[in-house]
């Protein structure tokens, strides 16, 4: 489909966007390094297409030179269209792998009927992944997850799980051997789908649980959307609050030692406390039973003296 002069501008506007957003993850977090082999995941849909388009382009501009390799797993999902992924890639010229494995029967026989599946199909489909990638020697695994998605999971982990956390932009894997990226990091979801459509990526749907309606994400993705429809800057705020942790301010004990904390008693008062923005009050004086008005002067007087 052609486009008109209008989706032209729109096209390249999100493109320079997605362009920065994806420049400024890399450098901040160091993601990509000179002679790396970044392993491009690819499923079929717009997150991951928009990724390798976007590293794609940097790759002709960047400082370093590094080597892009994707990867696609056909899980074997019934009706899964195997020719898409391979005719696109050809078409770009890049260097691609088609792996085969079957975790779409294991996740129907382990998950009874109507349950999430998500969970056990992405932890079959990182292993797989993760041992391919040492096999090829990549360097970095690259994943199309975006602010959207981290946003989403750390209200996930705090509702459901109970913990503070969410999706790194770049991470270690428990045994060591595999470091995971997540350049779109810093991009918005609703960019992405625009860009996408305009691109007319072509898009490969889930089958397996692209159809479960009751996901707890579905339901955290709505809440979201209310939010950001309600008080628009919220979701750009979570994600800057993500950035900004203030240990000694949360309650986590291996994270900051509250136990130790005791008060200098060499310390000189600064007046810098928690409540320093409150307007000023009186307040009981524990050494002379009296009564301090603290607007009065520097010096502490005793106004009134309580007798027992």
């Amino acid at each position: 489909m052609e486009l008109t002069q209008k989706q032209k501008t729109r096209l390249n506007k999100l493109q320079k966007r997605l362009r920065r957003e994806v420049g400024s993850a890399i450098e901040d977090y160091r993601m990509i390094e000179d002679g790396d082999v970044v392993m491009v995941c690819l499923s079929g849909g717009k997150d991951s297409y928009t990724m390798l388009d976007i590293l794609l382009n940097l790759q002709h501009r960047a400082p370093v030179e590094f080597k892009l390799v994707a990867v696609n797993l056909d899980q074997k999902q019934p009706g899964f269209p195997e020719e898409v992924l391979p005719a696109y890639l050809d078409s770009l010229g890049v260097a691609y792998h088609i792996l085969e494995k079957d975790t779409y029967s294991i996740v129907k026989d382990k998950i009874p009927e109507g349950k999430t599946t998500c969970s056990l199909c992405s932890r079959l489909r990182r292993g797989t992944l993760y041992g391919f990638a040492q096999r090829i020697g990549a360097t970095k695994i690259a994943l199309g997850h975006h602010r959207d998605d981290m946003v989403e999971t750390l209200f996930l982990n705090m509702f459901f799980g109970g913990k503070l956390k969410s999706m790194p932009p770049k991470l270690l894997s428990d045994d060591g051997a595999n470091v995971v990226i997540r350049p779109l990091a810093y991009a918005r979801e609703k960019d992405i789908a625009e860009y996408a459509e305009l691109k007319a990526f072509p898009i490969i749907p889930c089958n397996l649980c692209g159809s479960q309606e009751n996901l707890k994400r579905k339901q955290v993705k709505e809440m979201l959307q209310v939010w950001d429809k309600q008080f628009p800057g919220r979701i750009e705020t979570i994600f800057t609050a993500m950035q900004n942790v203030a240990p000694s301010q949360l309650v986590d004990r291996a994270l900051f030692n509250f136990t130790d904390l005791r008060a200098d008693p060499d310390a000189q008062p600064s007046g810098e406390v928690a409540e320093s923005d409150l307007p000023a009050f009186d307040f009981f004086d524990a050494d002379n039973s009296g009564h301090i008005d603290l607007d009065r002067a520097s010096r502490i007087d005793v106004v009134n003296v309580y007798q027992p």
